[in-house]
């Protein structure tokens, strides 16, 4: 099975600081991260784009007693409280991203119709916007309705 996130409405390229005397993160860019290797990114997007597709293969979908346990090289968490992470950062004049938000697209919150179908017809869909209600990238834990997730046929 593979997972493919559509995300629209990406907030822009500056974002205020936390603490209100330091500078605004500039150039911000967004990714999928792989486990265990935070700074392994799965294909930056900048924060202007008119929109982000990522598509991420999952090594295993096995039962589990929440009722299915979903693997792959870009799953975090444990069994239970998988999730996937999109790590925002400023992208300096090197290349360098530094890191300084993530959104937990939470993969407990599929709902279970919707898993089988993928696991079946090989594509779970993820949908959602990436900008907050406050104008800044989205973050924290992220479930429906801010994520649409449906199954569809596989390309």
């Amino acid at each position: 099975m593979r997972i493919r996130i559509d995300a629209v409405e990406l907030p822009g390229l500056t974002c205020p600081p936390k603490d209100p005397s330091g500078a605004a993160y500039r150039n911000v860019h967004v990714a999928v991260q792989r486990r265990d290797r935070p700074a392994e990114l799965l294909d930056p997007q900048p924060g202007d784009a008119a929109s982000a597709t990522w598509t991420l293969e999952c090594t295993a979908v096995v039962p589990s007693a929440g009722g299915a346990d979903v693997k792959g090289p870009y799953i975090q968490g444990r069994p239970g409280n998988r999730f996937i992470y999109l790590s925002w950062g400023a992208v300096d004049e090197e290349g360098s991203f530094a890191m300084f938000r993530r959104a937990k697209l939470m993969l407990d919150a599929v709902p279970a119709h919707e898993l089988e179908a993928a696991v079946s017809g090989g594509l779970l869909v993820a949908r959602l916007g990436l900008t907050d209600a406050c104008d800044e990238p989205l973050c924290a834990r992220v479930v429906p309705p801010r994520v649409t997730w449906t199954a569809e046929p596989r390309d």
